[in-house]
């Protein structure tokens, strides 16, 4: 009786655990994906170690946020509309990798640098200098990439400063920081029209984004089609500096639950 009844508990415990994983499973397909912030591109709004959930649900399901199986269509459906300043995971349009950018382009918008100033529909935006960002000349992350600075050459262990100015979008509720680094190829480009169902993305770091600016042919990401899209990045849940997530003395703990701007 009492074998029967450890067997019993036995299978009850493994019933549990297989119900949890899937619901687990479900919960991840279908509303958030967790993604790990790999490289400085989006900095300083996304660090290097930041950890997030991606909200699956901001502009509903494509082929791409969830299984084949469970959303045989091609489009996207129950979704609202990405609106200028979201930052959002989408996937490459040639290689597929996932990628996390700032949404700075509409269909229908024209976007264009000028001197490393942002033009969006033939206007200036709205852009102010603030105090200037500044980190550690050191390998981050599992990568172990070192920074580039404005200041360079800086030896490893010294202030990494980039410049910051807070930018402004049309529409958007508040502004968020971007960074500039010194002259790059991307400070000034054409004027890049966004096709309809299509966006046009940059990251925050600007002078070291492989973003819309650059075209796909030379391993940019050029214009991103809407059911490339996967959902929202809205709050940092978690955060390391170190090479390792369990390396807790790394933690920084402020970032812990900051709201994405």
């Amino acid at each position: 009786m009492a074998k029967a009844e450890k067997k019993e508990g036995f299978l009850e415990t493994i019933k549990t655990v297989v119900w949890a994983l899937l619901i687990a499973g479900v919960f991840r397909t279908l509303f958030f994906q967790p993604f790990w912030i790999p490289s400085g591109s989006m900095k300083d709004t996304l660090l290097i170690g930041d950890f997030l959930f991606v909200n699956k649900m901001a502009y509903g399901y494509s082929r791409h946020s969830c299984p084949f199986s469970m959303c045989p269509f091609s489009g996207r459906i129950l979704g609202s509309e990405p609106a200028r300043g979201d930052v959002i995971v989408f996937r490459h349009p040639v290689n597929g990798t996932d990628f996390i950018k700032r949404l700075i382009g509409l269909p229908g918008d024209t976007v264009q640098m000028r001197d490393g100033a942002l033009y969006l529909n033939g206007e200036p935006v709205p852009r102010e200098e603030v105090d200037p960002f500044v980190e550690d000349k050191a390998p981050q992350g599992p990568q172990r990439l070192t920074p580039r600075c404005a200041n360079d050459p800086v030896g490893l262990g010294g202030d990494c400063i980039k410049e910051r100015f807070a930018e402004a979008l049309p529409g958007a509720d508040k502004p968020y920081s971007t960074l500039n680094i010194g002259r790059s190829s991307t400070d000034t480009t054409p004027v890049y029209t966004v096709p309809e169902g299509q966006y046009f993305f940059m990251g925050d770091n600007r002078d070291n984004s492989r973003d819309s600016r650059v075209p796909r042919s030379i391993g940019g990401v050029g214009f991103v089609p809407y059911e490339n899209l996967i959902g929202r990045a809205d709050r940092v849940i978690f955060s390391s500096a170190g090479s390792r997530m369990l390396f807790f003395w790394t933690w920084r703990l402020d970032r812990f639950f900051e709201e994405i701007v």
